[in-house]
């Protein structure tokens, strides 16, 4: 009867506390959290007239969401954090909108003082964000998880396409069979040329640009260009060919890329 006593005292006081942690909790302030892990831009094959480039850093609310607009309290640290602002990046104010729980915190890259090059390599910026606590929320999970680094550079890298089973596809030492060996000025010229797309079929190029992840041919699917690929030929795969094997362009492109390979296939060899 003792030890049934006790745990009924225990059961009791359990929910004593439970009930004043709650009470303690204040409702005024919701929790704050990032959403993506990985943060990384480069402007690649952007075009050269293209300065500037805002990245939205997304952020979530745990809480419940408000008529009014929100602020949301952060700040640079400087210890982990290359890139100097005004001159690789500005930020402005985060703000969760009214009846939303989702945000961002707005950095704009600026490319012009962006150091490297192709012989030489790229310099990789890192600009590392904390959230932080004001009157309207708290930064909430573990500590990790109030914490982004955002790496940009203005190198070309290799597109994001992955096989089935998640591994990249073209790249050094893998040969795309439209495309021929990985190089930095055959992604630049490919991007290019699908632009022109627009302005001959625009409605399939908006249908084209959706599918393959975006204007820049970010994510290609499985890297093929079905169901797409005959449009792809024609004012895409052909011209490249052309441009490439002509014996005209060959100075001007080695003297801009002494190690480019020059093995474009024919889009049409195999028909």
């Amino acid at each position: 009867m003792v030890l049934r006593a006790l745990s009924v005292a225990a059961v009791f006081l359990f929910a004593a506390c439970e009930e004043t942690d709650y009470l303690r909790f204040d409702t005024s302030h919701s929790g704050i959290y990032f959403t993506k892990d990985t943060l990384h831009y480069s402007f690649s094959v952007t075009p050269v007239e293209i300065k500037s480039h805002q990245f939205n850093i997304p952020v979530r609310v745990m809480g419940g969401i408000s008529d009014k607009e929100r602020e949301v309290e952060f700040a640079v640290r400087a210890d982990s954090t290359t890139a100097e602002e005004g001159v690789h990046y500005t930020i402005g104010k985060a703000v969760i909108m009214p009846d939303s729980i989702d945000g961002y915190i707005p950095v704009t890259i600026l490319r012009d003082n962006l150091e490297g090059n192709y012989t030489d390599g790229y310099k990789k910026y890192r600009l590392c964000i904390e959230l932080r606590q004001n009157k309207n929320f708290v930064p909430t999970l573990d500590s990790l998880s109030q914490v982004r680094m955002l790496y940009f550079d203005n190198a070309i890298d290799t597109p994001e396409w992955f096989d089935y089973k998640n591994d990249k596809i073209w790249h050094e030492g893998a040969p795309h069979p439209e495309l021929g060996s990985w190089h930095p000025y055959t992604f630049i010229k490919l991007v290019e040329q699908f632009h022109t797309i627009a302005d001959v079929l625009p409605e399939t190029y908006v249908k084209m640009v959706e599918y393959y992840g975006g204007e820049n041919l970010e994510k290609v699917p499985y890297a093929s260009f079905y169901p797409y690929l005959p449009i792809m030929q024609k004012y895409v795969l052909a011209p490249l060919y052309e441009y490439f094997s002509n014996p005209d362009n060959r100075e001007d492109i080695l003297a801009m890329y002494p190690d480019y390979p020059f093995d474009f296939p024919n889009p049409y060899s195999n028909d």
